[in-house]
């Protein structure tokens, strides 16, 4: 009987050893002032403070990991009135090999990259910062691809079922030159006991050519994509059949020491001719590519940009054939986590890389 228990003494001690505390604190605040848009990207101010802090246990040296937390979305007010807290649990596995597996309610600055504009939104990037599903991913020196579900709304009888399945990708295939793109399926379904609502179906496949030429100039980054994008769209409720408009994106980053220069272009046709009926609740992209012709121009600066801070101004500058919109936009970012704070007193590692902005 001693022997025993000092064998799950042993167990335990070693058990003990074996785990790691982990945790992270995300911080982030955002004031962006739209001027100069329509009925479907309205003027509007939006000023919001979001904080997500996590905390967990890592096993065997980081091979599992569950954490749990909160974001916590609070519009500025005079009071506390709009806020949402939302849970954030998850479940994540790691190998030496690059391959990952999430699954729960995980942030989705866990994405390897931001999903495009016409993907994914920025007002929707401010409020909904998790995925509520799964994820798998391989990530190489080379590249990455990952697959995604997100589960955005449960079936009940004043919500419609809605849900995302998402694969992107972008791997070096010789020097300079990537391939990728991004493929999803966005489904809309009725409400419990409701025939009336239909149900909606968004296919979109987006294959892109990539060329990254930051190692090649003197710029800290330059970065160049383009090409073709076509949306499924029914109604089935209506019984229109499928449409299917196209079209020709392109993209374009350059970035040296603070300053910053993004570039977004579009030409086709309109990407969602459903969004008069449900808006976002089926095409979850900026409604900016319902345009014929749409460019999108970023200029900003970084005014501090550390591992664990990006403080920076943005002047937007968006073009269509009906409309010139101008943003302008103030963000900040504070990360720290365990590893941060290990090394809270060494300058040179807190300087560089950068921290990247989910904005």
């Amino acid at each position: 009987m001693r022997r025993l228990s000092a064998i799950l003494l042993c167990l335990c001690a070693l058990s003990l050893a074996a785990q790691q505390m982990e945790w992270n604190v995300d911080f982030s605040t955002v004031l962006n002032n739209r001027e100069g848009g329509d009925g479907q990207c309205p003027d509007q101010t939006m000023f919001f403070t979001r904080l997500a802090p996590e905390a967990g246990l890592s096993l065997m040296d980081g091979s599992h990991v569950l954490r749990g937390g909160v974001a916590w979305y609070q519009p500025m007010t005079d009071n506390l009135q709009g806020y949402k807290v939302l849970p954030t649990l998850y479940y994540r596995y790691n190998n030496p090999w690059g391959l990952h597996l999430t699954v729960g309610l995980l942030p989705r600055s866990l994405m390897a990259r931001r999903m495009p504009r016409y993907l994914w939104s920025d007002s929707l990037n401010y409020c909904q910062p998790n995925l509520r599903g799964a994820m798998v991913q391989v990530v190489r020196p080379g590249g990455y691809a990952e697959l995604a579900i997100d589960w955005r709304q449960l079936q009940t009888r004043n919500r419609r079922e809605s849900f995302a399945a998402m694969l992107n990708a972008d791997w070096r295939v010789a020097g300079p030159l990537g391939v990728g793109g991004h493929v999803q399926y966005n489904h809309l379904a009725t409400r419990r006991d409701n025939d009336i609502d239909g149900v909606n179906d968004d296919f979109t496949v987006n294959p892109m050519l990539s060329l990254d030429l930051s190692r090649r100039t003197v710029l800290d980054s330059l970065r160049l994509e383009a090409g073709a994008i076509v949306q499924w769209q029914r109604d089935r409720h209506r019984n229109q059949g499928w449409e299917h408009p196209a079209g020709f994106v392109a993209n374009a980053t350059l970035q040296w020491r603070w300053l910053q220069l993004d570039e977004a272009f579009f030409a086709g046709k309109d990407l969602f001719p459903l969004y008069p009926q449900y808006g976002s609740l089926l095409n979850m992209g900026d409604p900016y590519y319902r345009s014929k012709v749409y460019s999108r121009t970023d200029l900003t600066v970084h005014v501090v940009h550390t591992r664990f801070v990006d403080l920076s101004g943005s002047l937007m500058f968006h073009a269509t054939d009906r409309v010139t919109g101008f943003w302008q936009q103030i963000t900040c970012r504070f990360y720290i986590d365990n590893v941060l704070w290990q090394h809270r007193r060494d300058k040179d590692y807190l300087r560089s890389p950068k921290l990247p902005s989910i904005y």
